[in-house]
């Protein structure tokens, strides 16, 4: 299989003046691609974000993540985790788990604004209708912040088929909140689901990493992580736990700001499950 390195290089007298100044960016800065999003590289590159994914697709990929993916291998780069070897006995990687995630926790304190997490928080507490999306790593987070909302009594529903966000989304009303979770801030289904939400008037709130991506274009509130995972390696593992970590956040707010609702919810939903338990 060609390296990508190789294709750019093959191709680049085919490539119009906004793809060349891509490609000369991805030979000048060998290694730095997987620290941005796509509008940071835009950004760079002084092109669009079509022109990205146009010049991905032009050299045989999906779009900017395999991209990234593919120039990151070419790199010596790991999808996994360049702080795990092999030589790590599981201990070990429980260790620098741990340590990976109080760092991701810290850095989070530091980038969340307390202005947006109590402007998310009211929002949540006054929305007669909730609706989280989330895809990949982030699936499990919005799995999670809707059980716990359904516990205190709020109408919220969670969506991992991306045609189900779409139809949910054009359904929302002035009155509704439609929550998007994504690490990277550029999962094209998430931010679809976003726009059309905020069409229909519903109040839109992102939980993504600090830094600019496309969801922030139709995200009324923005409430950030941090995780250095993003500059290092693919895969958004330990950022899921920062993520639940706001999610826990807002339910807790959620319950000892609904008066005496919330805790009744509580009990009840005990309450009916004990049937399901010895």
């Amino acid at each position: 299989m060609d390296k990508i390195s190789l294709k750019i290089k093959m191709m680049y007298d085919e490539m119009g003046k906004a793809e060349k100044q891509i490609a000369d960016w991805i030979e000048e800065n060998p290694g730095k691609i997987i620290s941005l999003s796509i509008v940071e590289l835009a950004e760079q590159c002084k092109c669009s974000e079509a022109t990205i994914v146009r010049f991905s697709k032009r050299l045989g990929l999906s779009g900017y993540q395999e991209l990234k993916i593919s120039l990151a291998a070419e790199n010596g780069g790991s999808p996994v985790s360049t702080n795990i070897s092999e030589e790590d006995t599981p201990y070990q990687i429980y260790e620098k788990v741990c340590n990976d995630i109080y760092l991701s926790l810290e850095k989070t304190k530091k980038s969340l604004l307390p202005e947006s997490l109590l402007l998310a928080a009211n929002t949540i507490c006054k929305a007669q209708k909730i609706v989280i999306f989330g895809l990949g790593n982030s699936a499990s987070v919005a799995m999670d912040a809707s059980h716990k909302f359904m516990r205190a009594g709020l109408n919220c529903v969670a969506y991992s088929d991306n045609h189900m966000q779409v139809i949910a989304a054009s359904h929302l009303k002035e009155d509704s909140v439609a929550i998007g979770i994504s690490h990277s801030g550029s999962s094209k289904d998430i931010v679809d689901a976003l726009k059309i939400a905020k069409e229909h008037g519903a109040t839109t709130i992102a939980i993504t990493n600090n830094g600019k991506s496309p969801i922030l274009k139709h995200s009324d509130i923005v409430l950030f992580t941090s995780a250095d995972e993003t500059r290092y390696n693919i895969l958004a593992l330990n950022s899921r736990i920062a993520q639940l970590a706001i999610i826990d956040t807002l339910y807790f707010y959620v319950v000892y700001n609904s008066s005496e609702e919330a805790f009744k919810s509580i009990s009840d939903t005990e309450h009916s499950l004990l049937s399901k338990k010895y």
